[in-house]
């Protein structure tokens, strides 16, 4: 399906995943935003579920590590393949799949929250 938006441009609407261009400037960016030494760790539909619990472990594990961690969020069309492919490991925050801007918000408050338990600090009733 094709809709017309102004003259010479056309938003194509479909299920297709979009251009391998597109892609690869998005992987582009997030190689030079990323600090050679941080491990990137995608957040995806498809990625491991945790608890506050576990994500507070992780929290832990990965302050240890003595390594920056970058959470990768995709736009709208998700993260590169090859994004997620390069990555030790993947994080989901939902079965759902949710808008990016919210996953933004959920993901500060699931942070301060496995925070908050690691703390020792009441915000976190289990």
């Amino acid at each position: 399906m094709t809709v017309p938006v102004a003259v010479g441009a056309i938003l194509r609407i479909a299920s297709a995943p979009p251009p391998p261009d597109v892609m690869v400037g998005v992987v582009a960016f997030a190689a030079a935003a990323l600090a050679a030494e941080a491990k990137p760790v995608p957040l995806d539909e498809q990625g491991h579920r945790l608890t506050t619990t576990q994500l507070a472990d992780r929290l832990r594990f990965w302050r240890a590590d003595g390594r920056d961690v970058a959470l990768l969020i995709g736009g709208p069309d998700g993260l590169a393949p090859s994004l997620k492919a390069s990555a030790d490991e993947t994080l989901r925050l939902s079965e759902l799949t949710l808008p990016h801007a919210f996953v933004r918000v959920l993901l500060a408050e699931a942070l301060y929250r496995a925070w908050s338990l690691s703390a020792g600090h009441p915000y976190h009733r289990a």
